[in-house]
């Protein structure tokens, strides 16, 4: 999954970023399965999918808050 933009991120409804946080976790799961068995090639991957979820909640969060 390549890295998102925030404006990307800003244009996306509630569901949508659910499902991606969903999605990046799904992989944060499958690259510490990668990494367990010696199989991952791309380490870094698992930093930037962590990075991904915490830029995305942050701008849920934003916009929580701006609409009360």
């Amino acid at each position: 999954m390549a890295e998102m933009k925030i404006e990307d991120i800003r244009a996306m409804s509630d569901d949508q970023r659910e499902d991606a946080i969903l999605n990046l976790k799904k992989e944060r799961f499958n690259l510490r399965f990668q990494r367990a068995t010696g199989q991952l090639e791309n380490t870094s991957r698992m930093r930037e999918a962590r990075r991904e979820i915490a830029r995305i909640k942050t701008i849920a969060a934003q916009q929580r808050a701006k609409k009360k």
